[in-house]
Formats: structure tokens, sequence, C-alpha cells
């Protein structure tokens, strides 16, 4: 059966690295965000209240393209971030910091949701859940000149929305994988547990969890 998991998290939570790695394991297609230019981008830079508006109904647009065409794709896919995180993530964020008016976030947000009811949800959600020591540790670890700037209140102010919006998400199941205790990349046991947490929740079991035991004799697998 063909299947649609969609990986969210907060910068430098290791999403890109997660789909990759399960894909490999799974026998999946990934799906990456395809680098392009936004033509506003450099506006946005310069003078983000004039901008941020049209910057991201740009991005909203790309990424409400991405996620129809992945919906009819013949293979299952894993796809690394989510539209919904374009909405209710980053676009909300600008808006409470003031860079986006109250009349342009509520067309914004009329755009996003009357798009979004015309768009099949994916199967599964991973959220990635991560401290921001995590977040940024690995994000000095990677070494991208453009993420020097940012800083831990802003990566909080991001953790903070990611959790209200997903206690709230109900448009498809939620599997929550603590990246704080998990690391997938250096244990493979690790990884093999969230592919059984996976099966387990695509096969429609009601609470999965991560134990602080299983998460322990992973790690030396």
């Amino acid at each position: 059966m063909k299947r649609f998991i969609a990986i969210a998290g907060n910068i430098g939570v290791g999403k890109s690295t997660l789909v990759k790695m399960l894909c490999d394991q799974m026998h999946w297609d990934p799906f990456y965000e395809p680098v392009t230019q936004n033509p506003y981008l450099a506006d946005f830079y310069k003078d983000m209240s004039a901008w941020a508006f049209h910057s991201q109904v740009f991005f909203l647009t790309h990424r409400l393209r991405s996620h129809f065409n992945l919906a009819s794709h013949p293979n299952s896919v894993i796809q690394d971030r989510s539209v919904y995180e374009d909405a209710e993530i980053f676009a909300y964020n600008l808006y409470k910091q003031g860079n986006m008016t109250d009349r342009d976030h509520e067309t914004y947000r009329d755009l996003y949701e009357t798009a979004v009811q015309f768009l099949p949800p994916p199967d599964l959600v991973i959220y990635l859940r991560a401290s921001v020591d995590t977040l940024m540790n690995r994000i000095s670890s990677r070494g991208r000149d453009y993420e020097r700037t940012i800083s831990a209140e802003y990566l909080q102010n991001l953790n903070d929305l990611y959790e209200g919006w997903i206690e709230n998400f109900t448009l498809c199941p939620v599997l929550a994988v603590p990246a704080d205790d998990l690391d997938y990349v250096a244990h493979n046991g690790h990884l093999r547990l969230i592919v059984s947490k996976i099966d387990a929740k695509l096969t429609g079991k009601e609470e999965v969890v991560f134990e602080a035991d299983e998460v322990a004799r992973a790690a030396e697998d």
C-alpha cells in the first residue's frame, strides 16, 4: 500500500537526515524541499515588515504544489517538512514578531485554510521534538554560514509554536519522536526503533510511545 509521511520539526532537529535514513531502510522515495529562488527574499531581508506577506505567499504556493504532487506520487514517500509548518509556525511567528499586519495575516490564513481543504493529508506526521540546547548543538556542528545568526530565543519561540500546533493537529496521526534521546545517526538500533513505531502507527495502534528502557536497549544494538 502506498504511504505518504511528512517529517516536521524545528531548524536543526535532523529532518533531512531522518528522511534519507528511513527511505534507505524502508525502500521508500525521499522528497526534500527543492531549491527554489524566492524572488521576494532579498527585499524581505531588507524590510521584513514590507515583504513578509509576499515572501510567505510565495513559499506557501510552492509547498502546496509540492504536497499536491506528492499525494499523486506512485510510490510511498517521506517528505522533509510539511505544508502545515509554513503557516502554523513560520508565517505565524512573523506575525507575532510584528512583521506581518493583522490584515495580511488574516488574508494569508484564509488562503492557507482554503487550499489545505483540497489537499489529502499525509498518512502520518512524524514530529521530531528537541530542546533548544540540542538544536543549537546540531546547528553548530553542521556549520552552515547562514544559520550562524540563529539565536536560542528564536529557536525557543519556534519550539513553543511547534508544541501548540502539534497538540491541536488532527488531520492525520502523529508520531512524536524524542530527538534529544534518540541518535539515529550514531545508533542503528535507534533507527530501527523509529521504524517499528512508524509501522505501529500506520497499522492503527492507538498509542505509540518511546519508553526510556527500549531507547536505552536500542542504543546498544
